[in-house]
Order: C-alpha cells, then structure tokens, then sequence
C-alpha cells in the first residue's frame, strides 16, 4: 500500500495491518514493544542510539561492565517482576545488599543499624537528633511544599541537615527549598525516623520499605543483559528494532497520530507510544503544540549526570555495592563496586573496578572537562577518601549522560499538566517512562507504564499512566492479580525464541 493511501486510512480509522510505533529502546520503550509483540501487533522501535536500554543500559569497555547510576532489580509489581524473570530466567541473580554513607570521614551503615548510629554519632550529636525528631513531631511544619519541608517533618531538621541535605544538594545542583514535597514522597515513601529506627533494632523485620531492603535482583551481566534479551525476544516475535534512528517529527490529523518521519521515511502508524523527553514531543508534532504549551515544555528542567569508571590494581577498595558521599570537600556523590553487583562484571580476579558519579548540568565545568581531566579528578577523589592508593590506577573510562534526572522545581507541575492537556487531545499518542512522563520513576515504574499503555491501546481500559508511581497509587505496593493481557499458545512462539536466545547468550 502505497504511503500516501495507509496515512488516509490511518487518519480515518485504526488499521491493524498498520504498526505501533514506539520511541526510544529504553526500558518502558521496550516493555511496550514487547507486550504488543506477545500480542501479535506489528511494531517498529525507533532508538536514536546504537545501544538499547537507555540510561539503564551497561556500558562495556575492554571487557569491564558497569551501570549508569545504579540500578536493582526489586519490585512489588507481580507483572514486572513475572517479565523480568521470563526474559532472563536463571541469569537473574539475587544479591545482597550491602551500603554505607561516608560522613565526617566516618562510614556509617545503611540501612541503619542502632549500635553503628550510636557509636559513630555520638551521645551530644544523638540527644539533638532526637530531641529535633521530637519538635518536628510536636510542631510539624503546616507547609509541605519542598522537599525539606518534607524531610524536616518526618526525621527533624537536625538530621535533614546532618544526612539529607548536603547530599540532596550535591546531586540536584540546587536548594532543598527548590525541590518539591513530591519527589520525597516518590523516592523514600514509607521510610520516616521511626520506620529507620525500628530497622535499626537487631531483630526486627527487615526490607519491608524499598529504601531499606537487604537483597535484590541483578543480571549477572548487568542490566543490558535485560535489555539485550528484550530487543533479541521483539526481533524473534517479528517486530523491528532500528538502532540510530532518531524520531524526527510526527504527524497529527484530526486528533491522532498517523506517521512518525525517522530515518529519511514517513512510516504510516496506528499509534504512538513514546518515551520522548516531554519537553521535546509538543515541537516534534506536525502541526507543533500551541505556544503555551511549547513554553511549558521549554521550562522543564533536568540534571545531568556522568560517570567515572575506574580499573584499579588489586582487590576490591571496599565490599559494599555503593556508598553515598556526605562530604562537601569531594564532587562526587557516589561510588560503586562493580563486582559486588555482579562478579561477571569485572574480567580480572586481579583488578577492581568502581564508578565514581558526578552530577552536573551540561555546559559546566564538569560536563566540558576532558575525559582525562574527569578521571584525574576521580582518582584524587579516591585517594582523598581514603578508598585507594594512586598508583593502583590502570585506566578509566567516562560515560555522559544527558537529561537523566527530571527535576522537580517549583514550577514542574503545572508545566507537565499544560503539556498533558494537549498530548490528552491526540487519542493514539501515549508518554511513557522516567524522561516520557517527566517523573523519577525507576525501571519498574518506567515498565509498568508501558505495560498499561499497551492495555490501553489494545483494550480501551482507560488506566491512567500518569498516575504510576504517584504516592496515593504506589504500584511497589500493588497486590493485585496480573493485568498483562492473556497469551494465547500462538503468543508463546516470541518468548520460545526469546529463551533460546538468552540460553544461547548465556554460553558466550
């Protein structure tokens, strides 16, 4: 059918014989892909990099792995977590999790444990942190609106100020003031003085609260390895996954999407699943958004991010998987052990390898430095905090990372509201994923919007994407019956194919 004969029926009715195309090979990007293949949907994936998995990705170099920030694998959602497990089976591994917070050159255990807090804090510095815990629960703040408002309220202003706010500051560039309530309540629900304190009792019941647990789930080769398995089942089941394909611009008559232009072609669709930054997709329409909303897409903010990988000689400097840097005097906010994540990920039994992460805004001073200047910068660092000698460097590597964190300022939410007034008025056009929805989600959350997507797509069930991860909805804490759709025997043939890739894979 020729191309001006499919974007007239698309832009009357849906036609199956048409895909779904959907943007960006991120996790949500492909969870979505993956679902309507398990379907028997035409899709095509557009990335515009030559590597699936977003920011969730593993960069390998020299035969060294190593994550962009971190990412475990633990959910609360039985759909994601029955997908994790279909796509890589026994290459899932369960690790333990062990942390600490460098701070006032001490390390101190995370999650907290009583008799550590005690002992490294000491008596003077306890008697204030709990006598704030007691004012703040006495006297909360009415207000709620900034991050510190929230954190203030839950654990005092004499611990946000000794564990929260140095850090918080490091990482986002700006105030704790800026920052609103809503990204707390995100990130660290449930976890208060009191839930930290009864975990920090010995015997009492452990990894009740996400940001406490004690074990995880981790590809033995990182998370790529997810990924990988994900592209291999799509490609397996029939659908397209185009790397360096970058979405130019999409076409909208009356009200709904029928062509998306990338790669030098218009290629006519039956919906559009996106994982665009929301502050691109309203100026990537053909016609554009209306200017206020291309104004409101203008002012959403992001924070950069970068990492240093390290391969140093000898064995690992420390055991944890990560530790959180509370120390002014360093650029770097935290430093992880790749070995401790998975021991596949470092080649060498004779060599260690860590990532020092480095948050930034692109055109700083970090973000312009050379890749020589940022691993000079990381070894000092290192060597600072006492975790290595300088002549144990063999190499580094450095890895940028663009828009990883959307921000949440003062102004986000009615920003991001503008914006989904207009993308609500295009029928087949739905946002997915952290940078799709301008929220903090994790791979989890990020995959479970693609997964109601795809519902909604193909059955009309309404659920509203935007509300996953949202703190009165908190889908961890979802103990409802899988909603993934139904696979026939004839669905089955893509996961078929899909194990003996990964099988295949896991020889190599």
């Amino acid at each position: 059918m020729a191309i001006e004969a499919q974007l007239a029926h698309a832009s009357t009715d849906t036609d199956d014989r048409l895909p779904v195309v959907v943007i960006g090979a991120g996790p949500a990007g492909l969870t979505a892909a993956y679902e309507l293949v398990r379907l028997g949907i035409a899709v095509i994936v557009l990335e515009a990099e030559h590597q699936v998995g977003g920011i969730a990705r593993t960069e390998e170099r020299d035969g060294y792995r190593f994550d962009l920030g971190g990412h475990r694998f633990f959910t609360k959602s039985h759909e994601v977590q029955q997908l994790w497990h279909e796509l890589i089976g026994d290459e899932f591994l369960l690790r333990p999790r062990m942390s600490r917070i460098y701070w006032h050159g001490r390390f101190l255990h995370y999650p907290l444990r009583a008799a550590d807090v005690i002992r490294k804090l000491g008596p003077v510095e306890l008697v204030r942190s709990v006598s704030s815990y007691a004012w703040a629960a006495l006297m909360p703040s009415r207000r709620e609106e900034s991050y510190e408002d929230w954190v203030c309220n839950r654990f005092g202003r004499r611990l946000f100020e000794l564990f929260f706010q140095s850090y918080t500051e490091k990482v986002w560039g700006v105030p704790t003031t800026e920052l609103r309530a809503q990204w707390a309540a995100q990130r660290i629900k449930g976890l208060s003085f009191l839930s930290a304190a009864k975990h920090a009792l010995p015997g009492r019941r452990r990894g009740h609260v996400k940001s406490l647990i004690t074990e995880f789930r981790y590809p033995r080769l990182g998370p790529g390895q997810m990924w990988e398995a994900m592209r291999d089942a799509i490609e397996a089941g029939g659908g397209e996954v185009r790397m360096r394909t970058p979405a130019r611009g999409f076409e909208v008559r009356d009200d709904r999407v029928v062509s998306v232009e990338a790669g030098g072609e218009r290629i006519a669709c039956s919906a559009l699943i996106s994982s665009l930054p929301l502050r691109a997709v309203g100026a990537m329409a053909d016609p554009p958004a209306p200017e206020s909303v291309l104004q409101a897409a203008g002012g959403l903010r992001y924070r950069d991010f970068l990492t240093v990988a390290l391969v140093l000689d000898g064995e690992d400097p420390f055991p944890d998987n990560w530790i959180y840097i509370h120390e002014p005097s360093v650029r770097v906010g935290r430093i992880q052990n790749f070995r401790a994540w998975s021991p596949a990920m470092v080649p060498d039994e004779r060599k260690a390898c860590v990532g020092l992460e480095y948050f930034c805004f692109q055109g700083d001073d970090l973000w312009d430095a050379t890749d020589d200047e940022l691993v000079e910068l990381a070894i000092t660092e290192l060597v600072q905090l006492g975790l290595a000698r300088r002549d144990a460097l063999d190499r580094g590597y450095v890895t940028r990372v663009p828009l990883a964190y959307p921000m949440y300022d003062e102004h986000y939410e009615q920003r991001v509201g503008d914006i989904r007034a207009w993308l609500d008025g295009v029928a087949n056009l739905q946002q997915v994923g952290r940078n799709g929805l301008h929220r903090y989600n994790n791979a989890d959350h990020s995959m479970l919007t693609a997964i109601r997507a795809v519902d909604n797509h193909v059955t009309g069930a309404g659920h509203d994407v935007w509300a996953v991860n949202v703190e009165s909805v908190y889908h961890e804490e979802d103990e409802q019956p899988y909603r993934r759709a139904p696979t026939t025997e004839a669905m089955h043939q893509p996961l078929a194919a899909c194990a003996d890739l990964a099988a295949a894979r896991a020889t190599l």
